[in-house]
């Protein structure tokens, strides 16, 4: 089993990584979050019951509640949040008590956000059984729900007690959702380190296809290590951590005007806005030609799509750059945008869309590209 640390100014907390962990839940709670005499366990119906048993047959000084929630994007608004926090009151849960978010990206999200406001705050544990979530979202505090306008626009920063980061759990994932994982894997390497990319050139197919547990394990292990780091110096995003959000801008607006639907999944989008990023840093002289060349090779040797003309046409192209001003990143005016100088280094810059993006989509929509 290997340990990681996360120091924020607000919590420092543990994540924990290795096979055949979730047993050990119990002994980690006893730990850093001994005072939970409660504990609501919050999953969906896609997860693997027996994850919810084997985490619940462990819990022997605690009272466990649980709520199973429908898959999906859509559970992130405000009638399940109600759900939740009402279910806490009916159990007479306090501040000592405790949430657990069993599940994905959209299940960590959502539980996390309603501990931050349920009683101003309780304890909360993140853990994810999704690649995506194991290496992304379970780290660093981000909760949310979204609304008609955007994804992840209601939310707060809230880290949780640790986090439990069991490898089983995805053997029992498609290879879709381990491709929406390695897609932001893929992210750390592209703004921080030239030589995990290279790595993951080699690895990625024994990663995705295989299940390789030594390189999974080796994989997550420097994902969740390059955005403890992020989060420990930036723990809400007022600058560097805006970093993390490389292709997010244009990936969002993806998914927002697709209903947050299984047409597109998280990853899935968040690919294509790399590479629309990537394009966009060559456009404006920052990354090389031959840089934005090795980023395709790789996506082509995996398959991976990144193609957005399924999603953007003339037709929804300004609802689509409505969509990407209003993101969090934008004050109105201007934008946050994350563009690369090369493989491995990353630049925030703060411009405008018209200078950016918009030229970009709208030359490609032209000319029948990408």
């Amino acid at each position: 089993m290997k340990r990681l640390i996360v120091n924020t100014k607000s919590k420092k907390y543990p994540i924990f990584i290795g096979q055949d962990i979730l047993c050990k839940f119990n002994h980690f709670k006893k730990k850093y979050a001994k005072n939970s005499k409660k504990i609501l366990v919050i999953s969906s119906n896609r997860i693997p019951k027996k994850y919810l048993t084997n985490l619940r047959t462990n819990l022997k000084d605690s009272k466990c509640y649980n709520i199973i929630l429908p898959d999906g994007e859509q559970i992130k608004q405000s009638v399940y949040i109600i759900k939740i926090t009402n279910l806490l009151s009916k159990y007479n849960f306090n501040r000592n008590d405790c949430i657990v978010a069993l599940g994905g990206g959209v299940i960590g999200d959502l539980a996390g956000f309603a501990s931050s406001i349920f009683k101003r705050g309780i304890n909360f544990v993140q853990v994810p059984t999704t690649l995506l979530s194991q290496v992304d979202s379970s780290v660093g505090g981000k909760t949310g729900i979204n609304n008609k306008f955007g994804k992840n626009v209601i939310g707060s920063f809230y880290q949780p007690n640790f986090v439990l980061i069991d490898i089983n759990t995805l053997y029992s994932l498609p290879q879709r959702e381990m491709v929406a994982g390695f897609a932001e894997i893929l992210k750390y390497s592209m703004i921080l380190d030239k030589k995990f990319f290279n790595w993951l050139f080699k690895n990625g197919k024994k990663i995705i296809e295989q299940k390789n547990q030594r390189l999974i394990s080796t994989a997550i292990y420097k994902s969740c290590k390059y955005k403890s780091f992020v989060v420990s110096k930036d723990e809400r995003e007022n600058d560097y951590r805006a970093i993390l959000n490389f292709g997010h801008t244009f990936a969002h607006a993806i998914e927002t005007i697709t209903h947050y639907s299984k047409k597109i999944i998280h990853g899935e989008a968040v690919l294509i806005g790399m590479i629309l990023a990537s394009r966009l840093s060559c456009k404006l002289g920052y990354l090389k030609k031959k840089e934005l060349g090795d980023i395709i090779k790789l996506f082509k040797k995996f398959n991976f799509n990144y193609s957005y003309k399924k999603f953007v046409n003339k037709q929804n192209a300004n609802n689509i750059f409505k969509i990407m001003n209003n993101d969090k990143k934008s004050d109105g005016k201007k934008i946050k945008i994350v563009i690369l100088k090369k493989i491995g280094k990353s630049l925030v810059i703060k411009t405008t869309l018209n200078k950016t993006f918009i030229p970009l989509i709208k030359e490609d929509l032209k000319n029948g590209k990408y």
